[in-house]
C-alpha cells in the first residue's frame, strides 16, 4: 500500500462501532417511550447495569469522556443519592427479568464518590436488582487517587475485575497529556486490588499521544504485561478539541501522523503477543485463558459501549447522567447535563432524553457490523443480497488494496488496523445527519 493510500485511510473519521445505529443518529425520546421499552422486557432476559459517576479529581488533556472536576463532597453526596433514586425508578418500571449478570462502573473515576459512596451504592443496586451468583462485577480506575479504604469497599461491593488507566508510562508523555503517574504507583494500585481478591485487572493503554515515540508504545505494553495484566486495551488517542475543550492543551505540533500512529499500535500489539497475549478485534489483548480470549476464540465475543466484551445480557439499563442503555427495541440516552438529570430523578421522573427505536434492518445491520468488529470476518451467506448491494461500493476499494480479502464465501478482514472501514461499509447513517468521528487509525 502506498504512503498516500495508507495515509488517505488514517485520516478518515469513523466511528468506533460500539452501537449501531451510532450515537450521533440519536434522536429525541420520552419517558413514556422508554418506560413501554422497559415494560417489554422478557422474563428470561438477563440484564447489566451501566453506572455512569461523570467525576475526576484532576481533567486529563487527552479524556473524551464526560466528566468533570470537582472535590465538593455536598455535590458527589448529592450524585450518589441521584444514582439510588434512578435505580428505585428503574427498578419499579421493570417487569419480571432474569437478574443482572454484568454491572460496570464508569466515569470519569467512578472512586470519587467514595469508599462511603460505593458502599451505599453497591447495597442499593443489590437492594433493587436482583445479582445472579456468576455476575462480573468490573469497575473503571485512576491508579493516582486509589487507596486502601476505596479498594476495601469494592472488594467488599464484589467487585471481580477493575481497568486501570495507565495510557503511557513515560514522564514525558505523561506531562503532555497532563496525567503524571509513576510507574511505582500503577504498580501499588495492582498490588492492593489483587491482595483484596480483585484479580482480574485490565490496563488501558494509548497510542497517538504527544510526543509518544514507538519506543513509549513498546515500553508501555512491556510493562502492562510484567505486570500480568489479563486484558489490555491500546486505544488510539482521538484528538476532538471541538468537541473537548481540555484537549486544546495539548500541543497539535507534537502529535504523531499516521504513519507513527500505525507503527506505535503495531508496535505495542507485537510486544503483547511477544508476552503470550491473543490479539482481540481492534484494539483488545488478552491471555489466553482470560474468558474473553476464549469468547473470541468461539466467536462469542461482544461489543458494546464499554468496548468489547463477554456480556452477553440482552438489556442494558444506564444509570447516571448521559449514561447509555440498550433494549431489545432501541437505545436509550439520558440527560447529559448533571443538573437537569438530578431535577428528573429528584421529582420522580426517569431521566431519559434521546434515543433509537431499532428496525429490522438496523438490527440486520448492526449485528453484521459487531460480528465483522468481532470476528475479523463475515459470513457472505448471511447478508442480504438488498444489503450487500449498498456495501459493495465501499467493500471494493477495500479488496482492491488487501485490507480486505473474499474466500470460500466469507469476507475476511486482512488489514485489522482498517477494521472500521469494513464495518463502515455496512452502515446506512455514515454520512447522512450529524456526526464528527474520531480518525480510523
Amino acid at each position: 500500500m502506498s504512503p498516500d493510500t495508507l495515509a488517505g485511510y488514517a485520516a478518515a473519521s469513523l466511528p468506533r462501532y460500539t452501537s449501531y445505529p451510532t450515537a450521533p443518529h440519536f434522536t429525541a425520546l420520552d419517558e413514556a417511550a422508554y418506560r413501554a421499552w422497559l415494560a417489554g422486557i422478557g422474563a428470561g432476559d438477563a440484564l447489566s447495569l451501566y453506572v455512569h459517576i461523570p467525576f475526576c479529581q484532576s481533567l486529563c488533556w487527552y479524556c473524551g469522556c464526560h466528566t468533570s472536576v470537582t472535590r465538593q463532597p455536598a455535590r458527589l453526596a448529592r450524585y450518589t443519592d441521584g444514582l439510588e433514586a434512578e435505580a428505585a425508578l428503574l427498578a419499579a418500571a421493570l417487569p419480571a427479568h432474569a437478574g443482572v449478570a454484568a454491572l460496570h462502573l464508569g466515569g470519569g473515576t467512578p472512586s470519587a464518590i467514595g469508599a462511603d459512596g460505593l458502599g451505599r451504592l453497591f447495597a442499593t443496586l443489590r437492594r433493587h436488582f436482583p445479582f445472579r451468583d456468576d455476575a462480573e462485577l468490573a469497575v473503571e480506575l485512576d491508579p493516582r487517587v486509589l487507596t486502601p479504604a476505596i479498594v476495601k469497599s469494592l472488594a467488599r461491593g464484589g467487585v471481580t475485575r477493575a481497568s486501570l488507566g495507565v495510557q503511557d508510562i513515560d514522564s514525558e508523555v505523561q506531562a503532555r497529556i497532563g496525567r503524571p503517574q509513576p510507574a511505582a504507583q500503577v504498580q501499588a494500585a495492582v498490588t492492593m486490588l489483587r491482595a483484596a481478591g480483585i484479580r482480574a485487572i485490565n490496563f488501558d493503554l494509548m497510542y497517538g499521544l504527544p510526543g509518544q515515540t514507538v519506543a513509549h508504545a513498546r515500553a508501555s505494553a512491556a510493562f502492562a504485561a510484567a505486570l500480568g495484566a489479563d486484558r489490555v486495551a491500546v486505544f488510539g488517542y482521538a484528538h476532538v478539541p471541538w468537541m473537548k475543550p481540555a484537549q486544546k492543551a495539548i500541543d497539535e505540533a507534537l502529535l504523531p501522523d499516521a504513519e507513527a500512529r500505525l507503527a506505535q499500535a503495531e508496535a505495542a500489539a507485537e510486544a503483547l503477543e511477544r508476552a503470550g497475549y491473543v490479539r482481540i478485534g481492534l484494539d483488545h489483548f488478552a491471555r489466553p485463558e482470560d474468558p474473553m480470549a476464549r469468547a473470541a476464540a468461539g466467536g462469542g465475543l461482544r461489543r458494546n459501549f464499554q468496548g468489547y466484551t463477554t456480556d452477553t445480557a440482552p438489556v442494558l439499563l444506564g444509570l447516571g447522567a448521559s449514561a447509555i442503555g440498550r433494549l431489545p427495541t432501541g437505545f436509550a440516552q439520558n440527560l447529559p447535563d448533571e443538573r437537569a438529570w438530578l431535577a428528573a430523578v429528584e421529582g420522580g421522573r426517569l431521566p431519559v432524553a434521546r434515543g433509537r427505536a431499532l428496525s429490522e434492518e438496523d438490527r440486520l445491520r448492526g449485528g453484521l457490523i459487531e460480528r465483522l468488529m468481532c470476528d475479523l470476518a463475515l459470513d457472505l451467506a448471511a447478508v442480504p443480497e438488498a444489503v450487500l448491494a449498498t456495501a459493495r461500493p465501499r467493500l471494493e476499494p477495500l479488496l482492491a488494496d488487501g485490507i480486505l480479502a473474499e474466500r470460500n464465501g466469507h469476507l475476511e478482514v486482512a488489514e485489522r488496523r482498517f477494521l472500521r472501514h469494513a464495518a463502515a461499509a455496512f452502515d446506512a447513517y455514515l454520512g447522512a445527519g450529524p456526526g464528527r468521528h474520531s480518525r480510523a487509525v
